[in-house]
């Protein structure tokens, strides 16, 4: 199972709560909810329903899951949420119990354990394992070496700070474009892979 990243990000890397107000706040964040200016159903929607056909499974960290599993069972019926309720979930956490994965075929993974275990699932034969929002864990798993692929939904705005995916480590790691699309809005739809011979 190839990892892959796939996230909604401004132009200064801000990864932190596309969706809404409320839905992430840390170190301050009034920005929230800001993608949806820029979301182009034409491009976006399209690439976002060609890249689920490969998802095998999904990877979250404990808030992501969070913040999905009380928003997409009440969505069943509409096909979109109907692939997010069905599809395997992992998510990573030292807090949560499997008594607390009340969204469907959710597994825990210790958050002790969390790389030893993903490691295994990437080397399983399978779809591609999708990393969406969960920005302190797919910036772990580009730091390590184990994120395949990153694709992006670059938004034409600055937001000034709040969470990102990408290491500060002074590492440098190279990808290759491997597609690119720009929305009427301004968006450009981009994926990357692991360049050829990277780490």
């Amino acid at each position: 199972m190839r990892i892959v990243i796939a996230e909604f990000v401004s132009l200064d890397g801000v990864v932190q709560a596309p969706g809404g107000p409320e839905e992430d706040t840390d170190g301050g964040f009034a920005h929230g909810g800001w993608t949806h200016p820029y979301f182009d159903p034409a491009v976006m929607g399209k690439a976002l329903a060609e890249w689920s056909v490969t998802t095998g499974a999904m990877l979250f960290g404990r808030s992501t899951w969070q913040t999905m599993a009380a928003a997409w069972p009440e969505r069943a019926g509409d096909p979109f949420a109907d692939h997010m309720n069905n599809i395997t979930k992992y998510v990573v956490t030292n807090t949560l119990t499997d008594d607390d994965l009340t969204w469907n075929n959710t597994i825990r993974i210790p958050g002790d354990q969390a790389l030893e275990q993903i490691t295994k699932l990437r080397d399983l034969a399978g779809g591609d394992l999708v990393v969406t929002g969960s920005a302190s864990l797919a910036r772990t798993l580009i730091a390590e070496g184990l994120a395949d692929e990153l694709r992006l939904m670059i938004m034409p705005v600055l937001l000034g700070g709040g969470k990102t995916i990408y290491p500060s480590d002074g590492v440098l790691r190279a990808f290759e474009l491997v597609s690119t699309v720009t929305s009427g809005t301004g968006v450009h739809v981009a994926t990357y892979r692991k360049a050829a011979g990277a780490e």
